[in-house]
């Protein structure tokens, strides 16, 4: 039994009829229509070419970027960080939704980057050299990492949403901001009122990785493609055609990455399956882009790094001990996904 379906089995589907008709008809419905036509994957030596797709559609997937032991060692450290969450949220409501948690808002530190697994992600020889042409600099810098689940039973569609915006008061996103004592998410702003981030050049970039297969059952994200300039008003979920529902990045192998520009629209997807799906992430600011960071990775990690992974880290080391344990709230809800 792999270990997404023994996870899921173990967590997933509390208080909800898995064999119920309405999920039955469902998941006839997924598997006919989910998954984005012709969807492009290429393995990590395209690197010209993964940079064509990422600024066309504003991400890309490219295969084979985790070896099999690379992999098996990022699946057992899912499972120990998701266990300790499953200890405090027995009845499954989730950070972001029912039976739907982000890994770096359950954490105290915002991130997951304290653990050994995550810090091996951070300068893999199948990722590097396309952040590298992706910014076309190699002195971009690692704001930390962390990543999000979804258990069998998240039955709902996330509302689709861009992760980095222009400043703004935070009202009920806490955990999503790296310095808990700020009063404001994000740092681009134009006294002018006439660029916003959506503007600019790709100034981050998230590394997602699949430590299961995504299939059109288990909750793959969805992405709309050329999204990441858009200044149109995102649609909710009431609002938004059907085939953005379906647009999802499937098939794609465990052991992929998902490398996106977290401008461009995205959201999560019923997983109706018996499989937990995992994507823990590295996050990446472009040389020129800033904003408050955590210093969310111990010393004792850091020194384990590659020379490139302990330059690109500078910004996020600290010279205490860090605090990543699970908050008792696990971060809340926000709101907008509720």
């Amino acid at each position: 039994m792999s270990d997404s379906l023994n996870l899921g089995m173990r967590y997933g589907w509390v208080g909800l009829d898995s064999e119920s008709p309405e999920l039955q008809r469902q998941r006839e419905l997924l598997a006919h229509k989910n998954g984005i036509t012709g969807l492009e994957i290429v393995t990590p030596d395209r690197v010209q070419d993964a940079k064509r797709i990422f600024y066309r559609d504003g991400f890309v997937v490219v295969s084979e970027a985790l070896t099999g032991p690379q992999l098996l060692t990022m699946r057992d450290g899912c499972a120990r960080v998701i266990g300790e969450i499953m200890a405090i949220d027995t009845e499954r409501q989730g950070n972001r939704g029912s039976h739907r948690y982000s890994l770096g808002s359950a954490s105290k530190s915002g991130h997951q980057v304290h653990q050994s697994e995550w810090a091996m992600l951070i300068d893999l020889p199948t990722v590097t050299p396309i952040l590298e042409a992706i910014f076309e600099s190699p002195d971009y810098i690692c704001r930390g990492g962390g990543g999000d689940f979804c258990l069998p039973g998240a039955v709902d569609y996330q509302p689709l949403h861009s992760d980095v915006g222009d400043r703004r008061e935070i009202a009920d996103h806490s955990a999503a901001a790296d310095n808990s004592d700020s009063k404001t998410s994000g740092a681009f702003w134009d006294p002018r009122g006439l660029m916003t981030i959506r503007d600019l050049p790709c100034p981050y970039v998230c590394c997602n990785f699949l430590m299961t297969d995504f299939t059109s059952q288990n909750g793959p994200t969805r992405q709309i493609p050329g999204t990441q300039h858009s200044r149109q008003q995102i649609p909710g979920l009431d609002e938004e055609p059907d085939w953005m529902k379906f647009s999802t990045i499937c098939p794609a192998a465990a052991g992929s990455v998902l490398i996106r520009d977290p401008r461009a629209w995205h959201g999560g997807t019923p997983n109706l399956s018996n499989e937990l799906r995992a994507i823990p992430n590295i996050e990446y600011y472009a040389p020129w882009f800033r904003e408050p960071m955590a210093l969310s990775m111990p010393s004792s990690v850091y020194q384990t790094l590659s020379d490139h992974g302990q330059r690109i880290c500078r910004y996020i080391v600290s010279d205490r001990d860090v605090d990543g344990s699970a908050r008792p709230d696990l971060g809340h809800t926000p709101k907008f996904f509720t």
